[in-house]
């Protein structure tokens, strides 16, 4: 799980975050990493979602 502020993600008065998260596929067990562009608010609430 990391949490990153990227400098090119912001524009104008917008603060963005991009998250990654690893998860757990049911199907085949391998962990796959999912990434989200999202306000820094929203982070630990989509990092806490299964």
């Amino acid at each position: 799980m990391a949490k990153k502020s990227v400098a090119s993600l912001q524009t104008g008065s917008k603060r963005l975050t991009k998250a990654i998260k690893m998860v757990k596929s049911p199907k085949t067990g391998a962990y796959m990493f999912t990434e989200a562009i999202m306000a820094p608010e929203q982070v630990n609430d989509w990092l806490s979602k299964q």
